[in-house]
C-alpha cells in the first residue's frame, strides 16, 4: 500500500508559515522517501510536497561500485514512484559511504555500529549522495562526493557515542548533524547538506531546470 504524506510549506518549528509565492503554479513535487532527515532538509526550500515510500531492492550488484550504487538507487526511487504518479517530478537520493571502496550500509544494530565506527576510527570515508529528479518525460540527476576525516577514536569514546546517539539508521554509523561531528577532524564538501542524506545545492539547481520558482 503507498505511503502518502502530505507536507505544508515553510518551517515546522512553531513561526508562521512562508505565504505562498507568487507566479505560475508550481508542478506537484513528490519525495521519493519517508526519511525525516531528507524531508527536513527539502522544507528548506519552502515548497509544497509529498512523501511517498519506494519499494527497491537496495542490494548492491557484482563489481557495482558505491558511486555507481548510490546512483542507480536515487534513480530507481525516483522512477519507480514516478510511475505511480506519472504528472508529478519525484525526487530520489541515495547515500553509499565508502572506505577504501567497501561500501558501508547502515548498521541496523549496535554491534555493527560499533564495528564500523572502529574500522573508520582515523581514517578517511567518501560519501556518495546521489540526488534524481524524474518527471514527464525528462530526467536529471547529480552526485556528491562529501569526504570526512574521522579522528582517532577509543573503544571507550566508540560505545559513549553509541550509546548517547545510536546512529542505526545512517551510512557510517554518526549522525553529523548531532553529537557524531564530535568524531571528526575535518569534513572536505561542496555541499555541506550532502552529508545529511540530500545534496541540497545540486537539487535546487535541478528543481530550477525543471521550472520550479527557486527562491
Amino acid at each position: 500500500m503507498t505511503q502518502f504524506m502530505r507536507l505544508p510549506r515553510g518551517p515546522q518549528d512553531g513561526r508562521l508559515p512562508c505565504p505562498p509565492r507568487s507566479g505560475p503554479m508550481m508542478p506537484r513535487l513528490i519525495l521519493a522517501s519517508t526519511s525525516v532527515y531528507r524531508r527536513a532538509l527539502l522544507g528548506r526550500l519552502q515548497l509544497d510536497f509529498d512523501t511517498v515510500r519506494p519499494e527497491v531492492d537496495e542490494q548492491a550488484r557484482p563489481g557495482e561500485s558505491p558511486s555507481a550504487l548510490a546512483s542507480r538507487l536515487a534513480v530507481e526511487k525516483a522512477a519507480t514512484v514516478a510511475a505511480r504518479f506519472p504528472d508529478a517530478w519525484v525526487i530520489g537520493s541515495d547515500q553509499v559511504a565508502d572506505l577504501d571502496g567497501q561500501a558501508l550500509g547502515k548498521p541496523g544494530t549496535h554491534e555493527r555500529a560499533r564495528m564500523q565506527l572502529t574500522a573508520m576510527s582515523g581514517q578517511t570515508v567518501r560519501f556518495h549522495t546521489a540526488v534524481s529528479l524524474v518527471g514527464p518525460e525528462r530526467q536529471l540527476h547529480a552526485l556528491d562526493l562529501t569526504e570526512v576525516q574521522l579522528r582517532a577514536l577509543t573503544v571507550v569514546e566508540i560505545e559513549r557515542y553509541l550509546d548517547a546517539e545510536p546512529a542505526l539508521d545512517c551510512a557510517g554509523s554518526f549522525k553529523c548533524e548531532g553529537l557524531g561531528i564530535s568524531l571528526f577532524d575535518a569534513i572536505r564538501s561542496e555541499d555541506p547538506t550532502a552529508l545529511v542524506g540530500l545534496p541540497m545545492i545540486a537539487l535546487a539547481r535541478l528543481l530550477r531546470q525543471a521550472g520550479f520558482q527557486i527562491p
